[in-house]
């Protein structure tokens, strides 16, 4: 294999801590893919590919951008030594609700569909739209398939389809608008083994017909045996729900949530590294809400804590812990008694904690002594509420486990002043991959233009209102990779950006990316919130 030669690629921005190197052909993806793996040095957080491009995602401060560029551009021209790629054989039921009629827009009978896709070699070349959903090619398969016009808003999981050149299988129920051809049984994600996920780039994989073993013929009979439930990834968590029973009588350290409000989630610092597996950053939206709480209580920063979104959450403590609340603002009460936020205070045993609903801001971080001590998935203990991964949201009736005490002391002062999130905010951008799709009128408005956060925005991504911003090409992008803070412009011309929970892939342009020192803040923004983008200043 051979890496494409720095005169094939171009290198694009992608925000402050990531470059997307693009190539000719997905051949190109995988060879450029296994020569900077094989190369890889410190500072590289995650190498994805994807259709056309390999992003490459760095920590600043151990691999500076343009120490990041000259490595990958060292990276070509020579033959590339890679292992050889294992091989899984997935057994599939062809059952799949449109079977039929995806062999008639190729304009072959069913045998014949079923009898290549079970005889081709397939390769994932990439993942992506959720963990381990793998998108497979074959220099075997003849077949360009349309997707669904009206994507389904319920694929369950286990179900294998077909888009374009690519065959893939859903590792758990979601929205999808590939053509289903069968089901599969098989484990594709499991967060709690060492190798999450099953079909993992470069891997082969051959497809071998149920019925076929069934029947001992080797081929495809036509004849399908009664439909078997797809495998779910396991869910680990320690937070105990109520209808598992157990709530309420939990011993040791520890809280039980009395009402939750619109959304309360676990989160730390999230898991960073994890996109080429489909499993996004996660963690908390305003990090540096959990960062200084955690200092308040005389925690590590990263220990996980409740983000609370609006508001409206009570819980009573099993036993005396400390706590402080940070992040949005709205009033906190103990046992009907006002306390003060960005403060560390006492929670006696059986008392009350009532965070009432947000006045400013958005979400409200509630950090404990000891940390919530939840189970860690991929390292960390987050939810991520798109994926599926992690701890479940809280609901009345949870119990939420808490660590032990950390060595260092409570401070006695607050580290750092605090102040009551914006209404109306100056957000910096750093330049985005696909500037050049757009037109100057649309890059003059990104800047110039006031825009509000939309009733559709939550952790995986906010929508924004304000004028539209034109493309220059109208064409179809290819899945490339995405970061937290990207500025995605769809057909319709309306920008979302995408949030912690967000795709690790996605198909349509990004204008710019949200800097890193903006973030905390936009995490704070909610519906009505004014915002004006700015130019980043160059670092």
């Amino acid at each position: 294999m051979v890496t494409p030669t720095a005169a094939s690629r171009r290198v694009r921005p992608m925000g402050e801590r990531a470059v997307l190197v693009e190539v000719a052909t997905l051949a190109d993806v995988v060879s450029l893919h296994a020569a900077l793996a094989a190369s890889r040095p410190p500072g590289v957080i995650d190498l994805v590919p994807a259709a056309r491009t390999v992003l490459v995602q760095v920590d600043p401060e151990v691999l500076p951008p343009a120490a990041a560029r000259d490595w990958i551009a060292g990276v070509t021209g020579h033959a590339v030594d890679a292992s050889p790629a294992s091989t899984v054989e997935l057994d599939i039921r062809y059952d799949g609700a449109d079977l039929t009629e995806t062999a008639a827009l190729l304009d072959v009978d069913v045998d014949e569909l079923v009898r290549r896709h079970c005889g081709a070699v397939w390769t994932v070349a990439f993942t992506g739209f959720a963990p381990g959903f793998g998108y497979l090619v074959s220099d075997d398969w003849p077949f360009d398939v349309p997707r669904l016009a009206t994507p389904r808003t319920r694929v369950p999981a286990g179900s294998v389809g077909l888009a374009a050149g690519f065959t893939g299988a859903y590792p758990r129920e979601t929205p999808g608008g590939w053509r289903l051809v069968g089901t599969t049984e098989a484990p594709l994600f499991d967060p709690g083994s060492a190798v999450p996920a099953l079909l993992a780039p470069g891997t082969r994989v051959r497809f071998r017909s149920a019925s076929a073993l069934a029947s001992g013929t080797g081929t495809y009979s036509g004849q399908e045996p009664a439909p078997v439930a797809a495998g779910r990834p396991r869910r680990p968590s320690a937070v105990v729900q109520p209808e598992l029973g157990h709530a309420r009588v939990g011993g040791g350290r520890g809280f039980e949530v009395i009402e939750a409000g619109l959304l309360a989630t676990v989160q730390d610092l999230g898991r960073p590294g994890r996109a080429a597996l489909g499993v996004a950053r996660s963690g908390a939206m305003d990090r540096t809400a959990l960062r200084t709480g955690n200092r308040l209580v005389g925690n590590p920063e990263g220990r996980a804590g409740v983000e609370i979104t609006m508001g409206g959450f009570r819980a009573r403590a099993q036993m005396p812990l400390w706590f402080a609340v940070t992040g949005g603002w709205g009033p906190v009460r103990l046992d009907g008694r006002t306390v003060d936020p960005y403060t560390a205070h006492e929670w006696p045993a059986g008392s009350e904690l009532h965070i009432d609903w947000a006045t400013h801001g958005v979400r409200m971080m509630l950090t404990v002594r000891g940390g919530v001590d939840v189970d860690e998935v991929l390292g960390s203990r987050s939810t991520d509420v798109l994926a599926g991964l992690g701890p479940d949201r809280l609901v009345a009736g949870a119990w939420v486990p808490v660590g032990e005490d950390p060595a260092a002391p409570i401070p006695v002062a607050p580290p750092a002043a605090w102040g009551v999130p914006a209404d109306d905010l100056e957000i910096r951008l750093v330049p985005g991959p696909r500037a050049d799709w757009f037109t100057a009128a649309a890059l003059a408005a990104l800047f110039e233009a006031e825009w509000t956060v939309g009733e559709e925005s939550d952790r995986v991504g906010m929508r924004l209102d304000g004028p539209g911003l034109p493309r220059r090409d109208d064409g179809e992008l290819a899945s490339e990779g995405m970061v937290v803070g990207a500025i995605q412009v769809p057909p319709s011309g309306r920008p979302t950006v995408l949030g912690a929970d967000g795709p690790v892939t996605g198909g349509y342009p990004v204008i710019a990316v949200v800097a890193d020192a903006s973030w905390d803040a936009l995490g704070q923004a909610r519906p009505g919130t004014r915002v004006r983008f700015r130019h980043a200043r160059p670092v």
